[in-house]
């Protein structure tokens, strides 16, 4: 005769479960810096860096957060090969980086840290992420929402450098999704042609 699981066994295992869920996601997390913290840490060890560029009001920020950022495979590249920063491009906050202030600007009803507008190149539009190199210049703004497959190729692109010697057009053709490739290898097997 079959045995059935008692009710307190049942509600051990449903807790053990969700216990057990949060630990994984909870390290499946970017890890989000500030300004300042990325800055400081890429000048001990050098390493590009990712911005996205945000607002609270901003639904297509909000989306981009739960779709593309939340995943786990998105979330352990990017901890592994960039320092990650969330800013909010109506901060008041003033930042100081390489001898100049960057303040906040009244626009209207709103405004913007001037900081949001070299980084997105003068092109104010929410969401925009920004792919910075190892010096912290600007690799390249990229404006609007993305979707988890489009970022991963992005994210991949400017992280292993095929920024430097393979078109766009050629990458996107060549690219195998992560979840076709073991997690732990990311190879350059796109070639220029």
């Amino acid at each position: 005769m079959k045995s059935v699981p008692s009710p307190i066994f049942k509600l051990f295992a449903f807790v053990l479960f969700v216990s057990l869920s949060g630990v994984l996601t909870a390290q499946e997390k970017i890890n989000w810096l500030s300004w300042e913290e990325a800055v400081k840490k890429s000048e001990k060890e050098p390493r590009k860096i990712f911005v996205d560029i945000y607002t609270d009001w901003c639904g297509w920020c909000k989306k981009m957060d739960k779709a593309t950022f939340q995943n786990a495979a998105i979330a352990k590249y990017m901890n592994a090969n960039y320092y990650s920063v969330k800013f909010d491009a109506e901060q008041k906050e003033v930042i100081n980086f390489r001898g100049k202030t960057y303040e906040f600007v009244k626009n209207g009803r709103r405004g913007y840290n001037t900081l949001a507008a070299e980084l997105t190149q003068g092109r104010l539009s929410y969401p925009t992420i920004v792919f910075l190199d190892e010096s912290i210049n600007i690799i390249q703004p990229i404006p609007g929402f993305r979707a988890k497959t489009e970022f991963e190729m992005m994210m991949t692109f400017f992280a292993e450098d095929f920024y430097k010697d393979t078109p766009w057009q050629n990458y996107v053709k060549a690219y195998t999704p992560m979840s076709k490739k073991a997690a732990s290898k990311y190879s350059r097997t796109v070639s220029n042609n």
